[in-house]
């Protein structure tokens, strides 16, 4: 009896995800009508099988530079119910990969029609020695249409080993705490779990300025963020005309307008949701140490020291 239920639940399941692709798919055919009217990334978010919006910036992004059925790399998935690249595997017959060190490959079978498309699934936790060796092994180390990453700690270090234009678009978390002036990163830890290094959740990631230079290092243009301020999106620059009007609305405006997030995730030491102001929240870390790129990479510095400048 309880196999049965199993398998009933199992199967409502799926065709409750089919309906929200197919919903989904409705939705977005629906708002590429305006596609071409577009000023920002913004105007094009949009949430699906993604955590926030991404879904609907990543659909507006593909149009632009007309990709039918990409290939993607996904790093930082979890069970991949909520994924940037979960609705593309729903919809449009995609070969990917998608890597996270929680992904339950049984549950993953059971819950995903398998036969949509060639989809890989690695259990592994990445780091910035190993991440070069995961994509090649799996043939993902080039003709990569979609990149993102979304891994709550060492983003940057992993970043910074990837070659040059990896992918066609590229999508990065960062962390908006850390504002629109600082170059900092968290130290590149072995194993860094955002729980475990402090108990508040906040102290993780790089700060947008970090990462927009990076990435002008890896030959990829800033093209803007989510809604919710906290991923940005980046266009490899063999493409830029294909975005030439984001691209030059993005150059009118500061980071600041990328960085002045109104969400509230941080936590208190029993692990309950405590909704402290922003304010506040930069105050509960700074105690914690990152590296300031535009200084020293091989120095760690209080956040502490860099808010009092």
């Amino acid at each position: 009896m309880i196999n049965k239920f199993n398998f009933f639940f199992r199967n409502l399941k799926r065709d409750l995800k089919k309906s929200i692709a197919f919903s989904g798919k409705s939705c977005l055919l629906n708002k590429q009508k305006n596609y071409s009217s577009y000023k920002s990334l913004v105007e094009a978010d949009f949430k699906i099988f993604s955590q926030n919006g991404e879904d609907g910036i990543i659909d507006f992004l593909l149009d632009k530079l007309k990709i039918e059925n990409p290939k993607f790399v996904e790093i930082g998935v979890e069970d991949y119910e909520e994924a940037n690249t979960r609705f593309l595997y729903e919809t449009r017959n995609c070969n990917g990969l998608i890597i996270d060190n929680f992904i339950n490959l049984k549950k993953l079978e059971k819950n995903l029609d398998l036969w949509k498309g060639n989809l890989v699934a690695i259990k592994e936790t990445v780091n910035s020695n190993n991440i070069n060796i995961i994509l090649e092994k799996n043939n993902f180390h080039k003709n990569i249409d979609l990149f993102s990453i979304d891994i709550d700690g060492i983003d940057y270090w992993v970043i910074d080993k990837l070659p040059e234009k990896i992918s066609k678009i590229f999508v990065a978390e960062y962390n908006p705490l850390y504002g629109p002036n600082l170059e900092i990163t968290v130290p590149n830890l072995d194993n860094f779990n955002r729980t475990k290094q402090h108990y508040s959740n906040l102290y993780w990631g790089m700060s947008l300025k970090a990462l927009v230079n990076l990435m002008i290092k890896k030959k990829f243009i800033f093209v803007g963020v989510n809604a919710l301020k906290n991923n940005a999106f980046f266009v490899n620059e063999d493409y830029k005309n294909f975005v030439h009007e984001i691209i030059e609305s993005v150059k009118f405006q500061k980071l600041e307008d990328f960085t002045n997030h109104q969400f509230m995730e941080s936590r208190d030491k029993s692990g309950a949701l405590n909704y402290l102001s922003k304010q506040k929240q930069i105050q509960e870390i700074y105690e914690c140490s990152v590296i300031n790129l535009a200084e020293d990479v091989n120095k760690q510095v209080k956040i502490v020291n860099l808010f009092d400048k």
